[in-house]
């Protein structure tokens, strides 16, 4: 117990623990399907890389503030290295401005550091990304390109990359069993494409994959410009014709952060370097 009458413990999975993440989640961000029990349990529960690593404040029974990171793989400077995802936080309203996130992440990043993870990667918006530089020493790695993308590349160039999300099938399997959306499947030349719904009328978010395997739910490409949200060294974005979005249509700038943990991973990033895209975190 702190001093503030608050228990700090282990985020979890028991039924009781992600029925609280769910109310909580909606009750501060609005119900949505993200936030539905049945989408909490895939998300912190079934993924085959783990379940979520993170820091809970409780007052009694009630759930004061959630902070929760989900295991991945990824290639790391040519490694293969177990890290985490920065995810949810949320705080009840009544317990706001008590620096519980601070709190609940350093809790986090000790667990895993203890637990073997070699670094904590995220996007973070406008308003999160200076607490997690100057309160908890991550690195901003550099802003995610937004745009739309008329046209789909058909291939990688050669291009050195230093950080890169390991989808192996398991976790490309679960990735798009999504409960909370709909995904489309299609080939795009040697590449496979994932387009996801937006929050923008007719587009699609788009991500592209190197894989031979056959991914469900498949569905084909759809048809039109997609829209493209992450940093792809290895993409001629102007040459495919890439447009920015302009500022009115984003909620806010999405930010790559990065914080190593054990000996396994670099200090630093860097931006030109690093593959990210909307299935390596959690907006669609």
């Amino acid at each position: 117990m702190t001093a503030d009458g608050l228990e700090i413990r282990p985020a979890g999975t028991a039924p009781e623990q992600l029925a609280a993440y769910a109310q909580l989640l909606s009750k501060v961000f609005g119900a949505a399907p993200k936030f539905t029990a049945q989408s909490v349990a895939w998300r912190y529960r079934d993924n085959p890389a783990g379940a979520v690593v993170g820091a809970d404040a409780w007052a009694g029974e009630t759930l004061a503030a959630h902070y929760v990171t989900c295991p991945l793989w990824a290639h790391v400077d040519g490694q293969r290295v177990h890290g985490l995802l920065s995810m949810n936080t949320a705080t009840h309203p009544d317990f706001q401005g008590k620096g519980l996130f601070t709190r609940l992440a350093q809790a986090t990043y000790e667990q895993g550091r203890s637990g073997g993870y070699g670094f904590v990667i995220g996007v973070a918006n406008g308003n999160s990304t200076p607490g997690f530089l100057r309160r908890l020493a991550f690195q901003h790695v550099g802003s995610l390109r937004a745009g739309i993308l008329p046209r789909a590349p058909r291939r990688f160039t050669a291009a050195a990359v230093q950080y890169q999300a390991d989808w192996s099938p398991a976790l490309i399997g679960w990735r798009l069993a999504n409960p909370a959306t709909r995904y489309r499947v299609g080939h795009s030349g040697a590449l496979t494409g994932v387009w996801a719904p937006t929050h923008l009328p007719m587009v699609r978010c788009a991500a592209f994959l190197e894989t031979e395997d056959d991914l469900a739910p498949g569905r084909g490409r759809p048809l039109g410009p997609a829209l493209f949200l992450g940093l792809e060294p290895r993409i001629d974005l102007a040459s495919l014709g890439f447009v920015p979005l302009p500022e009115r249509f984003r909620a806010s700038p999405l930010n790559l952060i990065w914080r190593a943990l054990g000996d396994g991973a670099p200090a630093h990033l860097h931006p030109d370097r690093a593959v990210i895209n909307f299935l390596d975190f959690d907006p669609y």
